[in-house]
């Protein structure tokens, strides 16, 4: 029975890898090894009965989920359904309920530490031409998406307080960390849109441990604040930030390199409420920082030296943030996150999470696709690589030994050709142009509206 139980999972491991192109020819082929996530399921998923729905079944099909364009648990059960009778077992019912409550029982901890690990060793293996001056830049922003409107989301993700109970959709804030080369999310922090501890600000400083010493962060100027500098410099991180709005720079103070382009000392601010006496002591009471100004925008960072790193450099440095707003349009509108569907916060918080790992897998097929076209991940098309593994992924998993060798090479080297135009500078107007159609807004809860249209009826039928 053991011996069942342990080819049963190697089966599912190697039915899992192959639809993401995770072959055994070379290390870049491997985002996870057969035994690692093997150990992984093993330490995080509890023994279990045999199901329809095995853990990492359960896993590959929430991914396969949030790649497809219909993303219904019905779509599912079906592909499901298909793979069993494909494989000679009985048939299952088409109920969403087992699946559903298979997703209930997978631990949030094995797609937050498998997506993770995806996005950690994409970063690493990248190679030296594809970073800036040899060293990592890691990008920070956050973002906002909504949810169903349930008591357990609004709970955990209330709705603004400037809308009405029952009008509203209960609303997160993500923080994430993603590399500038890759494209991978290298980790993440989700939290309400208000109250204590749910900023960017709060979300980044969480992050730092993420960073490495040698990296660079790049982040926009709400995070430019003396206390995640000297978090970060403590740590041997690098920051390339825009000024903060609050804070004036004069370049007549200071060690001058040249027109617009010094060195100044920020002092120490004053001492937070939340902060103790001791922990504000062992800050130091001022940073060295260097001011540039590059095409009007002043940048502040700790790259102090101007034959290093020259004022143009910073300003096309700077430049490259844009990737993570592209970045968080991809995974919102291509990958229709922008909309969570479950109905519970426990839920939500695991949607998220395998939204990331499977946008970290499409990133590691498209890294693979750039390696062997001697072009940037980010040349190639995003949308164009999930459609492709999208395609392929039936036959991907349906197959084995040497065909899905020449079917992987054969998805990779098609990413490779999907190439995006090079258009610097591009602008378009954030408007519209086919006019949405002329609804009029609920200004009571849906109910109450319901309950409204049907006395309006009985008010008719009175003669």
């Amino acid at each position: 029975m053991k011996d069942n139980k342990v080819e049963r999972v190697r089966q599912e491991v190697a039915m899992f890898r192959r639809q993401f192109l995770q072959d055994d020819t070379n290390a870049f082929d491997q985002a996870f090894g057969n035994q690692e996530i093997t150990a992984v399921v093993s330490e995080l998923v509890a023994p279990h009965r045999e199901r329809i729905y095995p853990p990492l079944d359960t896993l590959r099909l929430f991914v396969g989920q949030v790649l497809s364009a219909d993303r219904a648990c019905q779509d599912v059960v079906g592909r499901r359904l298909s793979e069993r009778i494909a494989q000679g077992q009985s048939v299952s019912a088409l109920n969403t309920g087992s699946y559903c409550d298979a997703r209930k029982r997978l631990p949030i901890t094995l797609p937050v530490m498998l997506g993770t690990m995806i996005g950690e060793r994409l970063e690493s293996m990248t190679p030296s031409a594809w970073r800036w001056q040899g060293r990592p830049v890691k990008l920070f922003d956050g973002t906002t998406i909504s949810m169903p409107d349930t008591p357990s989301n609004q709970q955990a993700y209330p709705q603004s307080r400037e809308q009405k109970p029952g009008l509203g959709f209960p609303i997160a804030r993500i923080g994430a960390l993603i590399g500038l080369s890759s494209g991978a999310i290298l980790g993440y922090q989700v939290a309400a849109c208000e109250g204590k501890g749910t900023g960017e600000q709060s979300l980044l400083a969480n992050l730092l441990d993420n960073i490495n010493a040698g990296d660079v962060l790049l982040a926009d100027a709400l995070l430019a604040t003396w206390w995640i500098i000297e978090d970060a410099s403590s740590r041997g991180v690098d920051v390339v930030m825009a000024q903060h709005g609050v804070r004036i720079t004069d370049f007549m103070r200071g060690q001058r390199f040249g027109k617009n382009d010094h060195v100044v000392q920020w002092p120490r601010p004053p001492k937070p409420k939340a902060m103790s006496a001791e922990e504000y002591a062992r800050h130091p009471e001022s940073i060295t920082m260097r001011e540039v100004e590059v095409n009007g925008r002043i940048l502040v960072t700790t790259l102090l030296d101007p034959r290093a790193v020259s004022t143009q450099e910073l300003g096309a440095l700077y430049k490259m943030r844009w990737n993570i707003e592209v970045d968080f349009r991809t995974i919102k509108a291509t990958l229709e996150m922008d909309v969570l569907r479950c109905k519970s916060q426990p839920m939500v918080d695991k949607e998220i999470a395998v939204y990331f790992m499977a946008y970290n897998l499409v990133r590691w097929a498209m890294s693979k696709a750039a390696l062997l076209a001697d072009v940037l991940p980010r040349v190639l098309s995003f949308t164009g690589a999930k459609r492709l593994l999208c395609a392929f992924a039936d036959q991907l998993r349906r197959t084995s030994g040497k065909q899905v060798r020449t079917m992987i090479a054969t998805v990779t080297t098609s990413i490779a050709t999907l190439r995006l135009p090079y258009r610097p500078d591009r602008i378009e107007p954030r408007a519209k142009k086919r006019r949405p159609k002329n609804l009029p807004l609920l200004t009571v809860p849906r109910q109450v509206a319901r309950d409204l249209i049907y006395a309006q009826r009985e008010l008719n039928r009175v003669p």
